[in-house]
């Protein structure tokens, strides 16, 4: 039994699209000159949300088939759906709706029970609603389901007790058609009354009344928001500081009126003296004040006092007038925190709403493959962004068909491994720190690594001799093109699945993890940042760099001693647990620059599922809200970058998420530099990157520098040729799409010159499809790579073609 890594995915879901095409070409539009347009939009939006709840109510079902609530509130559901769907004129669901209803009311009444065939019929019915559905909702005919509708009356008369047959079939016919009666006139956002033969209360239930609203004009309102949130934090900043010259004002004046006090003592005194001067003088007859001698002085100095006073006195209404904007700003601080939090509930949604989407898809694959299978949920209760859930939906949808199609068995092969005839699937979905983490398990047979291990060899992805481990060959499936099918079918062997998923979740910023266990199931963790727009964050620095961790991902500040820490003596205890010793610098690539005269280090404490670090910083700044803005997809694609904010001064600060950066480093830790001594016997290899985009070939070759790599650049084919006359590298990264010489030509170039016939090409592109690689290994490129990369997936190809041993080796 093979495992392919999903060419079931893709490939199956364009061929399923392709005959549903197809059918709804050959089913015709809708008629609107009879029906009403509005209408039917209107009751395909309601239509989508009912079976998205019935799908919830079958699944409560099948995990207790006597349960009278699943099956009212499947029948109310019906019910509006049917009338509806009478009063859009789509009467194609509404007979379907009926016949189903039909059996429900049979064992709502006690004439028959209910098993689990019946609910794989329910299933199957409620399927094909969805489907009807759809195609209505893009404004095509549907055609009369005959075979379900005939199925479901079999079944609702042939299992009835003999006695209640004419009851039975009364109940089918004449009740249901006095409830359209009933139903065409009531309005279609209200759920329409149950007979009272079920007893059900039939008051309707009061709905709060909701509004939808586009994703697009959402996401703006949250931005602008955002936006206030960083004008507010510069008033802030700027009212500080205004509030700094205020102190600064304040003792300027103190010190102003200490000086007019002494001049006032000196003036007095001049004057005492001058007085008992003039005592002297025979003319007795006036009184020096009387004179007013002095006086211009004595009037300075007055006036200076008043002066001051008045400058006092315009000092204590500043410090008024800041004290109110203080309280203004507080003020408008929690309400654009509230606006905030609003808003970002909105973009909230709950992952329940993709449960049934994922459901038809598991089922669906299980009818193509003749298996039977069930899906688990696991805290599916919880929301995510609407972005993130958005770009996660077809991974989702790949790995399940690939857990259908490859990792289950067939029934009797789980017979004979002592298994249910039934697989499972199960989703789980929880938060660690600032990550979301989506688990998709089966209770299959895992992953085959012998296959794995050929199909690998037979692509040159690995050397028949080369030692690898679990994870390194497991994580062969997310190389594009991967595939361990023999045959090509729409569930399996174009090899498009996986590296689809891993991409995807790369470029989120997250990463994917495989357990394998044989004969026992597989199991894919899905880390993903959640993304926020505004939240708390620590503000730390290393060296002269500043960077902002999320306050979600921060379990704790800790110090310990310098000479502890650099000798690396065990790890950090706290709250009865034990953390890793790691250094930020080094996990970002700064190495380790502790500040000076510092005895104490500083740590931050990162608890994330099983994982416990405490990180190595030079200085705690603080913490402050922050608004989180997006990066470019290249920075956005590295472990550990969660994003971007902006201080009040301006300037950008790379928000870190340190559990990835930990993950990575683990996963591969970094060796010493040689000392120069030693390095001097050999020479570094030359790689030419050769990309007419400035930002691939500086990121490029700032990766190849940092792993100690000789880097020579061109923009196109023509300046590499001109390279390539002055040094002949020993390895090069090609693109596509260039100016003046594209990368086919210039491999078939170089292919043809004995000079450069030789020399390794790995080919760097966005052009991921088939066509693409297939010419380029036909040129005679050695490895074809898909833009963006990952950095691990890039070294790695690296080494294995210069037959260099890898670091972490």
């Amino acid at each position: 039994f093979f495992f392919t890594c999903a060419g079931c995915c893709a490939g199956g879901a364009a061929d399923e699209a392709a005959v549903e095409e197809e059918e709804l070409d050959d089913a015709g539009s809708l008629d609107f000159s009879v029906l009403d347009r509005e209408l039917v939009d209107i009751f395909v939006e309601e239509g989508k949300d009912l079976l998205d709840h019935c799908d919830g109510l079958i699944s409560e079902l099948r995990a207790a088939p006597q349960d009278r609530e699943a099956i009212a509130g499947l029948q109310r559901d019906l019910h509006t759906l049917k009338g509806g769907a009478r009063m859009a004129g789509i009467n194609a669901i509404g007979d379907l709706g009926h016949g189903i209803e039909s059996l429900l009311e049979a064992v709502a009444a006690n004439r028959t029970d209910i098993d689990r065939s019946d609910v794989h019929l329910l299933e199957r019915g409620f399927d094909r609603l969805h489907q009807m559905l759809t195609r209505t909702g893009r404004h095509r005919d549907v055609a009369m389901p005959v075979d379900l509708i005939a199925a479901f009356e079999a079944r609702t008369l042939g299992r009835a007790e003999a006695e209640d047959a004419p009851a039975t079939t009364a109940a089918a016919v004449e009740v249901p058609a006095l409830v359209d009666t009933a139903v065409a006139s009531a309005p279609l956002s209200a759920p329409v009354p149950l007979e009272a033969s079920n007893e059900e209360d039939t008051l309707a239930r009061p709905q709060q009344e909701q509004v939808r609203v586009r994703a697009d004009l959402l996401d703006r309102l949250v931005n602008h928001a955002g936006e206030v949130a960083i004008y507010r934090s510069r008033l802030e900043q700027q009212l500080g500081a205004f509030r700094g010259a205020m102190g600064e004002l304040d003792r300027t004046n103190a010190r102003l009126r200490d000086q007019l006090r002494r001049l006032d003592l000196e003036t007095e005194a001049q004057i005492v003296a001058r007085y008992q001067r003039e005592q002297e003088q025979v003319d007795h007859k006036f009184d020096p004040l009387e004179l007013d001698r002095f006086s211009t002085l004595q009037q300075l100095s007055r006036a200076l006092n008043e002066s001051a006073a008045d400058l006092g006195g315009l000092q204590g209404v500043l410090d008024d007038l800041s004290r109110q904007y203080d309280v203004l700003l507080q003020q408008q601080s929690r309400v654009s925190s509230e606006l905030q939090d609003g808003l970002m509930r909105a973009r909230m949604v709950p992952f329940d709403g993709l449960v049934p989407r994922l459901r038809r898809v598991v089922r669906q694959a299980g009818q193509d493959t003749g298996k039977q299978v069930h899906v688990t949920l696991d805290g599916t209760h919880g929301e995510l962004d609407r972005n993130v859930l958005d770009r996660m939906v077809a991974p989702l949808e790949h790995m399940l068909r690939n857990s259908v199609a490859h990792g289950l068995e067939t029934p009797e092969q789980r017979r004979a491994a002592g298994k249910p005839e039934e697989g499972e699937i199960a989703i789980r979905l929880r938060r660690e720190g600032s990550e979301i983490v989506l688990e998709v398990a089966d209770d299959g047979a895992g992953l085959n690594r012998e296959a794995i291990r050929r199909r690998a060899e037979q692509r040159g992805l690995v050397e028949a001799d080369a030692v690898l481990g679990y994870a390194e060959l497991d994580a062969m499936i997310f190389s594009p093109g991967f595939s361990t099918a023999d045959q090509v079918s729409q569930l399996a062997g174009r090899g498009v699945g996986m590296d689809v998923v891993h991409n995807e979740v790369r470029q989120l910023g997250g990463s994917v993890d495989i357990h394998s266990v044989p004969g026992k199931g597989v199991t894919f963790t899905l880390r993903l940042p959640q993304t926020l727009a505004v939240t708390q964050a620590v503000f730390v620095q290393i060296g002269d760099t500043t960077f902002a961790v999320p306050v979600a991902s921060v379990s704790g500040i800790g110090r310990i001693s310098r000479e502890r820490f650099e000798s690396a003596n065990g790890g950090y205890h706290y709250g009865g647990e034990e953390f890793a010793l790691h250094d930020l610098g080094t996990l970002v690539g700064q190495g380790q620059a502790r500040a000076e005269g510092q005895d104490q280090v500083p740590l931050l404490l990162v608890r994330a599922g099983e994982l416990r670090a405490a990180v190595a910083i030079d200085q705690v700044l603080g913490n402050r809200e922050i608004v989180v803005k997006p990066v470019g997809l290249q920075i956005a694609s590295v472990p550990g970058i969660y994003g971007a904010t902006i201080t009040g001064d301006g300037r950008v600060v790379v928000i870190l998420d340190v559990a990835p950066l930990v993950r990575r480093y683990q996963a591969n830790p970094l060796k010493p530099i040689a000392p120069a001594a030693q390095a001097t016997d050999r020479q570094a290899p030359l790689v030419m990157v050769v990309d007419d985009s400035l930002t691939m070939r500086k990121v490029t070759g700032r990766i190849l520098e940092r792993h100690n790599f000789e880097v020579a650049v061109a923009r196109d084919g023509i300046e590499a040729l001109e390279r390539l006359e002055e040094r002949v590298p020993d390895l090069m990264l090609l693109d596509i799409e260039m100016p003046r010489m594209d990368g086919y030509e210039l491999a078939t170039a170089m292919r043809a010159d004995p000079r450069y016939k030789g020399v390794p090409i790995v080919m760097i592109t966005s052009r991921s499809g088939d066509k693409h690689r297939q010419r380029a290994f036909e040129i005679g490129v050695q490895r074809y790579l898909g833009k963006p990369y990952q950095e691990l997936d890039l070294m790695r190809n690296v080494y294995d073609l210069l037959g260099i041993a890898r670091a972490r080796e």
